[in-house]
């Protein structure tokens, strides 16, 4: 009669850990939940500009451009006045919250088909945390200069990620929802090619210098 005293006291000791176990566990279930069917989710065939109050048409293309270290630009900055609302491009779950060296104030989403959003250069965050779901427009921060930015216009870098490798967010922003047209970022201009001798020689076209970008 002990014995059996004690086995049941066991099995309900038993049955409270693991019900503390779950109650603990169930954000992390919840989210793992959604991540799996927002991979499930086809990939967007636009975005909005994920800084508040800035067009399309203001958008300049700075995928590839040389930066410190010997690296590629692998996203677009985005200008604005320092403490402009960033906003969410994408709906998903926030993975990453915090800071790096070269992103300063960053934030992390997993959003539609798996594709990681990347926001860098924060002046600071918002109250979005880590585990969060956030919809298009949500505010996830405000433009700054941190991390490897410091002293340049305030700006957001923005990036996304497909499979751990980048892909340029230009032709999605630039893109606007229902166009049919497939842009494509622009590709390195090569030195025009020697006119024949004898051969009228075109001038120059007139090149337009984006805003500066970020080191």
């Amino acid at each position: 009669m002990v014995r059996e005293r004690r086995l049941t006291f066991r099995h309900l000791i038993g049955l409270a850990l693991l019900v503390l176990i779950l109650i603990l566990a169930w954000p992390y279930l919840r989210n793992l939940t959604r991540i799996v069917r927002l991979y499930r989710e086809p990939p967007p065939v636009s975005l909005p500009v994920p800084v508040q109050g800035i067009d399309r048409s203001q958008l300049a293309d700075t995928w590839g451009g040389a930066r410190s270290e010997g690296r590629r630009h692998e996203g677009i900055d985005i200008f604005a006045r320092r403490g402009t609302p960033v906003i969410a491009a994408a709906h998903g779950v926030v993975t990453r919250k915090g800071w790096n060296r070269l992103g300063g104030r960053t934030v992390g989403v997993v959003g539609p088909a798996g594709w990681y959003h990347y926001y860098a250069h924060f002046d600071d965050w918002s109250i979005v945390g880590v585990g969060d779901w956030v919809e298009v427009g949500t505010v996830l921060g405000y433009v700054g200069d941190s991390g490897n930015a410091k002293g340049t216009p305030p700006h957001l870098h923005y990036g996304i990620y497909v499979d751990g490798a980048a892909r340029n967010p230009y032709p999605l922003l630039a893109k606007r929802p229902g166009e049919d047209l497939e842009l494509t970022p622009p590709r390195p201009r090569r030195p025009p090619a020697r006119a024949p001798s004898g051969s009228p020689r075109r001038r120059p076209a007139a090149r337009r210098h984006s805003a500066a970008a970020s080191r």
